[in-house]
């Protein structure tokens, strides 16, 4: 009788975990359907989401859970693209924590893959000098430090980077205050050289 008990324990264990995989499994496939294989985007105005911090992920899911930042609606960019255009409010609007961690702990666990993309040279080399003074406190190793917990900025697409900017400007996207005093400094300019910049690192 023990043997059955422990058998039958086993088996719903064993269920238990296939069924966790299984669910995990259908939604990194539906992320994967905006940010591309294994969280690695081919599109301009999505990031890329692999190999990202733990951390910052995380956060970000919970914030767009809470409305607390912007959601743009999008197309799915593969798989079955005959899908309703979503958003990321949308996606994870009845997630609970322990899959949002699910979440980030898978995509940061893969490596991050640079995009390859078009920059100014000229811009890039002015970008590189307003990081080092204004930036590297917080995004060291020119952005691209994982460790930092401020997200992986070096390499990211340019295009995403710039809808970032203008959020943060506009006040749709929350910065601790620290961040909010250091872009009340950098102009226009600054900014799109500050893109260049990290779009330089491939």
């Amino acid at each position: 009788m023990i043997r059955i008990r422990f058998s039958a324990v086993i088996l719903c264990v064993t269920f238990a975990f296939s069924a966790q995989a299984g669910d995990m499994d259908a939604m990194t496939a539906n992320c994967n359907g905006c940010h591309g294989d294994d969280g690695v985007s081919q599109w301009d105005d999505v990031p890329t989401i692999a190999g990202l911090p733990q951390f910052s992920q995380a956060d970000a899911l919970y914030l767009y859970r809470d409305g607390e930042r912007p959601c743009v609606e999008s197309d799915y960019r593969q798989g079955d693209t005959s899908r309703a255009a979503t958003s990321m409010c949308d996606v994870v609007a009845d997630m609970d924590d322990d899959t949002i961690e699910e979440i980030a702990d898978h995509y940061s666990a893969m490596p991050f893959v640079a995009a390859e993309q078009d920059f100014d040279a000229d811009l890039a080399a002015a970008g590189q000098a307003i990081h080092e003074s204004e930036c590297d406190r917080c995004h060291s190793d020119g952005g691209a430090n994982p460790d930092d917990e401020a997200s992986i900025l070096a390499g990211q697409w340019m295009g995403y980077m710039r809808a970032s900017f203008e959020q943060y400007a506009s006040g749709e996207r929350w910065q601790d205050d620290k961040m909010a005093e250091k872009l009340e400094q950098l102009s226009a300019d600054d900014i799109e050289a500050l893109v260049h910049y990290y779009g330089s690192q491939q």
